[in-house]
């Protein structure tokens, strides 16, 4: 099922093997006779290879696409792209599934839940920083500046460096991952902390409908949530995609 009512279906052919030191293959052949199918046929294969630490998994698969020129750009631009990242994140998520005993019904809805997160705070930030800032700055930011003592004639050039550094630090939250982005997480709450207390030169802010204390509680109490989770969740990153090893360069690889 590919959505709006559509399906696609397909065959496809296995074969296994046991190498020598423990070493198994599985090959895989594909292919689909549908009209509406971007893959026409292809192969690949899954090799499991014990080591002194546990198991390496590697996978390779390429295919033949569909519909010409326009079908070869669909592929290489977008779908591929999201297989490959998608493959690579159900076998990270297979492994905390064997390491840890976290099904992947759990890891994906924690994956979800990280996702509204980061998604939030990044729109936050980038319009805090594009809108009121950059786009529209005498609706009130402007006057925040005034107030403060020492930035006579500077509340322009000053409001525009803030706008665009509100708009960059929520492109980090897209950007960084792990403890990195643990780290920013604890950035935003002392940048939140202080931008809040930076608004008592205009105390009228506070009392406002909509006001930075509010607004920044609740980005505040986002990354606390972020930060207070210390469960792990997939990432496609843990996976190693290259094609050291041969073959077309935009063929599906992990190792």
């Amino acid at each position: 099922n590919i959505g709006f009512g559509l399906s696609i279906a397909g065959e496809g052919e296995t074969a296994g093997s046991m190498e020598k030191e423990g070493i198994m293959t599985s090959s895989l052949k594909f292919s689909s006779a549908n009209p509406i199918s971007l893959i026409s046929e292809g192969s690949g294969f899954w090799r499991y290879v014990p080591t002194d630490d546990g198991i390496r998994f590697l996978t390779r698969y390429d295919y033949r696409t569909r519909f010409g020129t326009f079908g070869s750009w669909l592929d290489r631009f977008l779908f591929r792209p999201i297989m490959g990242w998608a493959t690579a994140w159900s076998f990270d998520s297979l492994r905390l599934w064997l390491e840890q005993g976290t099904p992947p019904s759990v890891s994906f809805r924690r994956s979800i839940i990280e996702l509204i997160q980061t998604l939030s705070l990044f729109m936050i930030w980038v319009y805090q920083g594009l809108v009121p800032k950059l786009l529209v700055p005498d609706s009130g930011e402007m006057d925040i500046l005034r107030g403060i003592a020492g930035l006579a004639g500077y509340e322009r050039p000053l409001l525009t460096l803030l706008g665009l550094g509100e708009i960059g630090l929520g492109l980090l939250f897209l950007i960084l991952r792990g403890k990195k982005r643990k780290v920013l997480h604890k950035t935003n709450i002392v940048i939140l902390i202080l931008l809040g207390l930076s608004a008592w030169a205009h105390p009228a802010t506070y009392v406002a409908p909509f006001n930075p204390i509010t607004l920044n509680v609740a980005m505040i109490a986002l990354s606390m949530i972020s930060l207070l989770s210390t469960s792990e969740i997939p990432s496609a990153a843990r996976c190693l995609r290259s094609s050291r090893e041969g073959g077309n360069k935009h063929d599906l690889n992990l190792r």
